[in-house]
């Protein structure tokens, strides 16, 4: 059982203490078995899919700091264009706005329509009315489709749609993190564009993935609350301004 069940599995068993979960919402996710449900207790708010969490307010630091840590490394770039993959609560999204400039563009995918509906609705709070922000674009659709779209398009792609590097969400997602969805994802990115992938926990096997598909790879630890505990992970997979070979390799300049 990984971390993130066992997370909501001690949740639902504490119900009793702490009272009841009320549901929400629930939806099909387009492609995938299985519901997604917007749950609250009290105060907390949380996405799963099954027993399976995919996001709570009670841990957002993470999340927020995919969107600041990728973007401060675009300050110098002029209008620089940020695709992100996955809406859900809007903390990574929130972090990405504060961290851009005014000339900023940023396009969320998000393949589950629900979800772009609570977080006008349910969730609105949470959003603190960045969505009504003038550089932001929301679009319902596939995040690996919006990759496809076009060559040297933009300059980060911020990818938290799943657990960590495995199609969680649904298992069509696993062709975001293969070497040739990896790929992909560099083909999409301008020179020096920026691959940021959020996790809940490590994964050598996919650092090494990225490094085979021709980026130069940094790892982050960040707080799950911000403070102190368990520490999530965030690959910030840069493209060389040099050109790739096929197998990933950068070519001499």
């Amino acid at each position: 059982m990984s971390s993130a069940t066992q997370r909501v599995a001690r949740g639902y068993q504490d119900a009793a203490s702490l009272g009841p979960w009320t549901e929400l919402g629930r939806t099909e996710i387009p492609g995938a078995p299985g519901l997604m449900r917007l749950m609250q207790r009290g105060q907390e708010l949380s996405i799963a899919v099954g027993t399976a969490e995919l996001m709570t307010n009670q841990f957002r630091s993470s999340e927020r700091a995919l969107g600041t840590l990728t973007c401060a490394r675009l300050q110098d770039r002029p209008a620089p264009r940020v695709l992100i993959g996955g809406l859900g609560m809007g903390f990574t999204l929130r972090g990405a706005l504060d961290a851009l400039g005014p000339d900023a563009s940023v396009i969320v995918a998000e393949l589950v329509p629900a979800v772009a509906e609570w977080a006008r609705g349910p969730l609105s709070s949470l959003f603190e009315g960045c969505l009504d922000d003038p550089r932001l674009e929301i679009r319902v659709e596939d995040v690996h489709r919006t990759i496809q779209s076009g060559p040297a398009q933009f300059d980060a792609i911020l990818l938290d749609v799943d657990n960590g590097a495995h199609g969680l969400t649904r298992p069509a997602n696993d062709r975001l993190y293969d070497v040739h969805g990896l790929r992909r994802a560099r083909f999409a990115l301008r020179p020096k564009g920026i691959l940021a992938v959020w996790s809940g926990g490590p994964d050598r096997k996919f650092k090494a993935r990225l490094k085979l598909a021709g980026f130069d790879v940094t790892e982050e630890r960040v707080y799950a609350n911000g403070i102190s505990g368990r520490r999530h992970v965030l690959w910030l997979a840069t493209r060389p301004e040099a050109p790739a070979d096929q197998d990933g390799t950068t070519a001499a300049s």
